[in-house]
């Protein structure tokens, strides 16, 4: 049987881009059971309130979701528990160093297949205030317009 090959996402964490400013990332392996994989290549996750933290120097994420498997049996995991991630030593020191400073946490950014591999995206991040969510809104629709006007004007021909 063939190998899996390229990047498929199966959850993205739209929200935590909105809610954090994005410091650093790292890419880490994850210690799954057989119904979460099955449950993974059928798509369906959720990252929205997942985290994850330094134990023991260990890594661990927790809160994701990921719904039971529809064929399994009493072997099903538990949707939200802990799970181990799999990072290299030096990796997770640098992860602890940061997230020790104060106001930085990881956060998981989307979760996927990379050559049949289930690995998440994390992110080392610091919360934004309100002031700063608003901000960037009106940034984002600010360039919207503006491109919208220069779409408008080359239509025209000068």
């Amino acid at each position: 049987m063939p190998r899996e090959q390229g990047h498929k996402v199966v959850a993205q964490n739209r929200k935590a881009r909105h809610d954090y400013t994005i410091e650093d990332r790292v890419e880490a392996g994850l210690v799954l059971r057989g119904t979460e994989v099955k449950s993974l290549r059928a798509g369906r996750a959720s990252l929205v309130d997942g985290y994850a933290f330094i134990d023991g120097g260990e890594a661990w994420l927790d809160a994701v979701h990921i719904p039971e498997y529809g064929q399994g049996t009493w072997t099903n995991h538990p949707p939200r528990r802990t799970r181990k991630l799999l990072l290299h030593r030096d990796e997770i020191e640098k992860l602890a160093g940061k997230v020790s400073q104060g106001g930085y946490t990881l956060v998981p950014l989307s979760l996927y297949f990379s050559d049949g591999r289930a690995k998440v995206e994390l992110a080392v991040a610091k919360g934004k205030r309100e002031y700063d969510k608003r901000h960037a809104l009106r940034e984002r629709q600010d360039k919207r317009e503006a491109d919208r006007a220069m779409r408008t004007r080359n239509r025209m021909g000068d």
